[in-house]
């Protein structure tokens, strides 16, 4: 066998597999579990309409529902695990579809709790949280279920709503076929002179070819694509619009940015913080970013398929995994012996599962149930990327380690825009660790570019996106009309403001819009935004050893889904509603482009 064959899975070593053993010991324990639960889902249709008959049934269905949950998380998460080491093995792929099917099961049998809930009085439920003592660790929990009171509708109003459903999903399903299915990309000539089809999938690695030839073609046959179906996919995201504007003002929101952040509790001058800043910063930062990049590639033209192209290579030289580990062990020490113990534990005790084998499922994911441990799935190959793969996934799963550690099964998951704050936050130290300890310039260009691409991508890319969501839902709410015309036209517009004079707005550019799936779940990607600049308050906090910084941060992971995400964060030192994390975080942008001047001696 060649040594550089990808081995079956039975030829990996055990210690460099997870141990999902931890959770069942076999696939018969699995199959009895499974049947023990679904009998316990069809006993929690019992409590339909006897919500409202006291303190002890209310707690009696929410423990029964709990131990539920429990169980059918852990078979779920089990399932999909085990089919994700060999996706040709067939079994563990019944498993996870009969999972599924039970969390569907699961879905129908308790779907009468939220409507009942809120039926009933608000001081009915004061009084059964005062009168059963076990009942007000929910407090929060039904505190945030009842806000929701004034935007739910008559019985009958919410029965049109939900038939409405199936209408209002049509544009992102036909965006979706339109454009994972039907559209097709014309076949380009690759590096090595072999034409290639063209498809989303290989546009990113076309876009990082040193040959400037294979960037453009594959750019004018993504981007040229699209822009030749932009009249059909207008009409389909005007839709998507005035699909958020119809339940908005059917649920009597001020807008549809408002219900948007309602869930989360999130005002709207977050929101605001988030676009204001990039609008603010772009000028002097990423302006100047795209001008050293211009210099480096030596372009007398800046063009978007320029972005994308390694202004570094990647260090050569395989990084082994003990030697990764000990590296993410370093670079997190600032947060102490606690969080590192924490680590090593995962190491040990079969979080991760390591390298790739035949059948493997691709890429890396944290994953787990509040009853299990953390685990990691990695496809490891020992480069300097697979490091930082390695520490933002662990970042991950010591959130949900600490989180399930420190509280109850009911606020044990985090929101999603608490999300990507703790992985994001092992990467900016690791990032700082090897900054500080590499006195190779290549390297160090490597280090810095990759920081570069971070920021370009998930703070000023994504905020650019929100600013166009607010803009299109804003003047269709004030009647304007969704024109590919005006959207083209928009997106232009936002393009030079971000990058600046000296990039080309290529026309096919200007469609862009039409190519992003994030715009059919409005008001989403705001929050890679505000997850990363948390995560660069907390790294440059924690790394200028300003007082209890490590101390409010291991709070801040300790502390689940137990408030509103913004109150977690507050407390831990990081208020998004002022703008001073962002304001932070470009002046963490600002050196590190200073730094990078110097380096590439501009």
């Amino acid at each position: 066998m060649s040594t550089n064959e990808v081995p079956e899975r039975k030829n990996i070593p055990e210690k460099d597999k997870w141990n999902l053993e931890a959770i069942y010991q076999s696939f018969d324990e699995w199959q009895k579990a499974f049947n023990d639960t679904q009998a316990k889902i069809e006993a929690l249709k019992d409590y339909a309409g006897k919500l409202g008959d006291g303190s002890k049934v209310l707690l009696s269905f929410i423990r029964d529902d709990e131990a539920v949950s429990l169980e059918l998380n852990k078979l779920y998460v089990y399932a999909n695990m085990k089919s994700h080491e060999d996706l040709r093995e067939t079994k563990p792929m019944e498993l996870a579809g009969l999972a599924e099917s039970l969390l569907v099961k699961y879905s129908a049998a308790v779907a009468f709790f939220e409507p009942e809930i809120l039926a009933l009085p608000h001081e009915y439920i004061n009084d059964c949280i005062k009168n059963e003592h076990e009942l007000t660790r929910y407090e929060f929990f039904f505190r945030k279920l009842l806000r929701e009171r004034e935007h739910i509708l008559p019985h009958e109003q919410e029965v049109l709503l939900a038939q409405a459903g199936e209408l209002t999903a049509v544009p992102e399903n036909a965006f979706t076929l339109l454009t994972d299915a039907d559209m097709k990309f014309p076949d380009i000539t690759d590096e090595n002179g072999e034409v290639t089809e063209l498809t989303e999938e290989r546009w990113y690695r076309f876009s990082r070819s040193r040959s400037r030839d294979v960037r453009r073609s594959a750019f004018m046959g993504i981007y040229g694509t699209y822009a030749k179906y932009r009249n059909a996919i207008a009409a389909l995201y005007a839709g998507s619009v005035k699909g958020d504007i119809f339940y908005s003002r059917a649920r009597k929101y001020s807008s549809s940015l408002d219900m948007a952040l309602f869930g989360e509790n999130v005002p709207e001058e977050v929101y605001s913080n988030v676009v204001e800043t990039a609008k603010t910063y772009s000028p002097k930062l990423m302006h100047r970013l795209v001008a050293l990049r211009k210099k480096i590639l030596g372009l007398n033209d800046f063009h978007f398929y320029d972005l994308n192209v390694p202004v570094s290579e990647e260090p050569k030289g395989r990084i082994e995994f003990p030697e990764a580990v000990d590296m993410a062990l370093k670079a997190l020490a600032p947060l102490g012996e606690d969080y590192l113990s924490a680590f090593r534990e995962g190491v040990a005790s079969g979080w991760i599962d390591i390298y790739e084998n035949k059948g493997k499922r691709k890429g890396a994911y944290s994953w787990g149930a509040y009853g299990t441990n953390p685990y990691v799935l990695l496809n490891y190959d020992g480069t300097l990327h697979d490091v930082f793969t390695l520490v933002h996934e662990m970042g991950h799963s010591l959130h949900s380690y600490y989180s399930r550690k420190n509280q109850p099964q009911v606020y044990a998951d985090y929101t999603i825009l608490l999300a990507e704050v703790a992985s994001t936050t092992n990467e900016a130290l690791l990032l700082e660790y090897m900054l500080k300890n590499t006195d190779n310039p290549e390297h160090k260009k490597w280090l810095l570019n990759y920081y570069y691409d971070m920021v370009r991508t998930t703070f000023f890319r994504q905020a650019m996106f929100a600013d166009f969501e607010r803009e299109t839902h804003s003047y269709a709410e004030s009647g304007g009309i969704l024109t590919p015309d005006y959207m083209c036209g928009l997106w232009a517009k936002l393009n030079e403001q971000c990058y600046g004079p000296d990039m080309v707005i290529d026309d096919e550019l200007k469609a862009e819009w039409a190519r992003i799936p994030h715009f059919y779940s409005a008001f989403y990607v705001y929050k890679y935004v505000t997850g990363f600049t948390a995560a660069c308050s907390f790294s440059s906090a924690i790394l200028n050893h300003e007082e209890g910084a490590v101390e409010r941060y291991l709070k801040f992971l300790q502390s689940g889904g137990s408030d509103y995400s913004l109150n977690i964060l507050r407390r831990a030192g990081v208020d998004l509603t002022s703008t001073e994390p962002f304001e932070r975080t470009m002046k963490l942008f600002e050196a590190r482009l200073n730094e990078g001047l110097d380096v590439w001696g501009e």
